[in-house]
């Protein structure tokens, strides 16, 4: 008696050119479950299940805002409780942004053996990393109400735009980590190079600053950096409790479907190149 043939998946040769996206999105929404595992191992391995490593999850940005602040007070002379709480907020979705970067840009390296093994939709891999990302920021809103509430800052119902934005800036963090990671690639050297862009953006980013405080002869920056009006938006809503510029909101919305869009066209035309490269 013959036993029952398993189906065969065959990956024909291509060059730079897309498979075919309906049967790779089903294969991938097939496979939600396996990003959430995947994404929890990866917390996992993190020590994000253990006390201290949530802590450290929240005392990092927090140190880091509380040395850029005093170094704002000591060369500024500025103490305002405000400009603490838009250093603070900012620096949790910059962070949330920036993680995901650097997650996603060596999640194809790293998964080689599962690459060469397996057969699956690998836009998964910085998919994962970017949900990775997300469950880390969200503990840290809980974190920032509670220093707005100690700070006597207000509490608006304008801050349920909240919501959109970080969909926004999720967007943002999917579509550079899977462009990074298709990248790294075919030059490693990105990985080592990301944590540098990463510091040289936060500075030229509204953090440390709030938008309305830029010298004009700085204002291009609105214009060329994607976390400007995103950055911007996010303090209005968490901070001062305003509704955001509806401008702002979707200059950052086409920033990031622009990144996303670019990063998976060039993800997918390669992805096929992966097994042999990694």
């Amino acid at each position: 008696m013959n036993a029952r043939a398993l189906p065969t998946e065959v990956f024909e040769p291509f060059h730079s050119a897309l498979p075919p996206l309906k049967p790779y999105w089903r294969a991938l929404w097939a496979r939600r479950g396996f990003i959430s595992e995947f994404s929890r191992s990866d917390l996992r391995e993190k020590h994000f299940d253990s006390l201290f490593g949530q802590l450290w999850l929240i005392l990092n940005p927090l140190l880091l805002s509380g040395v850029y602040f005093l170094l704002i007070v000591i060369i500024g002379g500025h103490s305002d409780k405000t400009r603490y709480a838009h250093l603070t907020a900012c620096l949790f979705l910059f962070y949330a942004i920036a993680n995901a970067m650097i997650g996603g840009v060596k999640s194809v390296t790293a998964g080689q053996r599962l690459i060469l093994n397996t057969a699956f939709p690998r836009i998964m891999l910085p998919m994962s990393a970017t949900l990775v990302s997300l469950i880390r920021f969200l503990p840290t809103i809980a974190v920032f109400l509670v220093i707005k509430g100690l700070l006597g800052l207000p509490f608006t119902f304008q801050m349920f735009w909240a919501i959109p934005i970080i969909a926004i800036a999720f967007l943002l963090g999917l579509g550079l980590a899977i462009l990074f990671s298709c990248i790294n690639v075919y030059f490693r050297d990105i990985a080592t190079f990301l944590p540098y862009f990463n510091r040289s953006w936060l500075y030229l980013s509204p953090i440390l600053y709030e938008a309305s405080a830029l010298k004009p002869e700085l204002r291009p920056l609105e214009h060329i950096n994607p976390l400007f009006p995103l950055l911007d938006s996010w303090s209005r809503v968490m901070v001062h409790g305003q509704a955001p510029s509806f401008s702002q909101l979707g200059i950052s919305l086409l920033w990031a479907l622009g990144f996303l869009i670019i990063g998976t066209y060039f993800f997918l035309s390669r992805e096929r190149e992966f097994a042999v490269r990694v």
